[in-house]
């Protein structure tokens, strides 16, 4: 989702920006100001609680605020995300957006700040007291607005800033030409979303050559948890000497492990599209994991590509690989094949309906030939891009 903050002082603007932004990204509209007039213009109990702060030009209590706003989100089934006008105006009321959005099970995407002189902004307003003969535009107002507005709106920027969200734009120009900066300037955070796959599904499946072709196609990060331990395996290091047993047993090597290889290859990648993993999660534990390391890249998990198969299929293809060179130690017998196999089945159906409840589950049918296979994931992932960029 896009979630936007469009910042700035009073007579900044924001009302006329926030409503074609939040019509060119199909957001849903979320004015606090608007919302907080028509309880004051109905009579409602907040609205009575809010009109004497407003018309003194001081900010309404957050309690008030948060009643509102969860009385007044109410996205259409095809919004993109919520375009915030005028909230956050505090610096708690920055923990209150988070707490919002996080119960809605989104984020903030970024806080636009627009720049506008104090000189610019008192003739602005005062403009706008004589067109619309609104009541908090009048003279002594303004200046006890803005000065809210300093004291106690600006640390609201190092909120941001410490979280690289914040952006300042320039409010200066005609309409068009500020919206220009605004749209080239969440065009820029698009492009930075992170697309982060997760390729599922049983031992010989071939998700491992899907995964590596879409991740060389869509220039993206390949993250094989199997490869990475073999490597361990291999070179003798610590880490791949507790992991050796698991590895030739069939069984799922421990969480710590595999937690700490993917952590040191996400830290290896910056100013990347996005990341592929292939064997992890294959619990559901590791699904919490899995979310917990992407969030603290401030990301998360944008979709699962189950891979599905045959268990007659698998094992003829796991056979068949042992007789090659890409052979793995747990393909030389059947039994271990078997366990591998069964292991899955047991660990699988918890993963798939997490993923399945969020609405993140994707399967295609792994018996298909390699190049169907790949231009079916293929065109998935390219729709996938484009929904992140919206």
């Amino acid at each position: 989702m896009l979630n936007i903050a469009l910042f700035g002082p009073p007579g900044a603007g924001k009302g006329t920006q926030a409503k074609k932004l939040a019509e060119k990204y199909n957001l849903t509209y979320l004015s606090t100001g608007d919302i907080l007039r028509k309880e004051i213009a109905e009579n409602t109990p907040l609205g009575l609680q809010a009109k004497t702060v407003i018309e003194q030009g001081g900010l309404v209590c957050d309690e008030t605020i948060v009643q509102i706003i969860e009385n007044s989100i109410n996205m259409h089934s095809d919004s993109n995300g919520i375009l915030f006008d005028g909230f956050p105006r505090t610096y708690a009321q920055a923990y209150i957006i988070d707490g919002l959005l996080i119960k809605m099970n989104t984020k903030l995407s970024c806080l636009l700040s627009l720049e506008v002189p104090r000189k610019e902004l008192v003739g602005r307003m005062m403009l706008r007291a004589q067109k619309e003969n609104r009541s908090d535009d009048k003279k002594d107002i303004i200046e006890n607005r803005l000065r809210e507005y300093e004291n106690k709106t600006v640390p609201v920027i190092d909120f941001y800033n410490d979280q690289q969200k914040y952006y300042p734009v320039n409010g200066v120009g005609s309409v068009d030409e500020v919206f220009d900066r605004l749209t080239d300037k969440i065009e820029e955070i698009l492009s930075q979303t992170l697309l982060n796959v997760v390729f599922f599904g049983p031992p010989g499946a071939g998700k491992g050559t899907q995964a590596k072709y879409i991740a060389q196609k869509f220039n993206m990060v390949y993250v094989s948890t199997g490869e990475m331990i073999r490597e361990e395996v291999a070179q003798q290091t610590e880490l791949g000497k507790i992991a050796e047993p698991y590895l030739k047993t069939g069984d799922i090597v421990p969480d710590d492990i595999a937690i700490r290889l993917i952590e040191r290859k996400i830290a290896e990648h910056k100013n990347i599209k996005g990341f592929i993993f292939k064997g992890f999660p294959s619990t559901l534990v590791q699904a919490y994991i899995l979310g917990g390391l992407l969030k603290k890249q401030d990301t998360s998990v944008s979709l699962v590509i189950e891979v599905k198969t045959s268990t007659l299929q698998s094992i003829k293809r796991l056979t068949a690989r042992s007789q090659t060179l890409k052979a793995r130690s747990y393909d030389m017998d059947t039994d271990t094949i078997i366990r591998r196999l069964e292991v899955f089945e047991e660990k699988s159906d918890k993963i798939y309906n997490f993923y399945k409840q969020q609405n993140k589950l994707f399967s295609f049918n792994g018996d298909k030939d390699t190049k169907t296979l790949e231009s079916e994931i293929s065109a998935l992932i390219e729709r996938a891009f484009k929904e992140i960029r919206k």
